[in-house]
């Protein structure tokens, strides 16, 4: 082999190599979920509707993996009350619709943009969402909802 071929074989490898990497976190796999988020599914501990921001808006594209044991999310939001300057939490949370629960996965959010990211769980948390996702829900938590200002079901 000459030292051109030697240089292209490795530059031909080494941009393999690039790619597959790019593949496997652009194309994490696993099941989807999407659910919009709103002030009118936020509820009190009595099950009571509309205790959140009623102004506010959102969606949340949750990716579940249990292969990757891993959730990456993309949560847009928008639209806050006036007054509303930070965002103070976002996360899973364990519970049907019109209840409360744990949080089971802590997730980032921006006021009035987009964040996404990925973290990893056990493989039975994401089997338990993947399976099934009704049984959870994304909220985002503000500096004047602190309970929670926009949730959305997953299933």
């Amino acid at each position: 082999m000459t030292g051109k071929s030697i240089a292209m074989t490795l530059t031909s490898a080494s941009m393999l190599v690039a790619t597959a990497a790019l593949c496997e976190t652009v194309s994490d796999g696993g099941k989807k979920f999407t659910t919009q988020l709103s002030g009118a599914a936020e509820v009190n501990s009595s099950g009571t509707p509309n205790q959140g921001d009623l102004a506010a808006t959102g969606t949340a594209k949750i990716t579940v993996n249990p292969g990757q044991k891993r959730v990456c999310w993309e949560i847009t939001t928008g639209s806050f009350t006036a007054g509303t300057t930070s965002i103070v939490g976002a996360h899973i949370h364990s519970a049907q619709a019109g209840q409360n629960g744990p949080i089971v996965v802590n997730l980032t959010a921006t006021l009035n943009g987009t964040s996404s990211g990925c973290t990893d769980v056990t493989r039975a948390l994401a089997d338990s969402i993947r399976k099934a996702p009704q049984s959870f829900y994304v909220n985002v938590h503000t500096n004047l909802f602190t309970a929670g200002a926009i949730r959305g079901q997953l299933g």
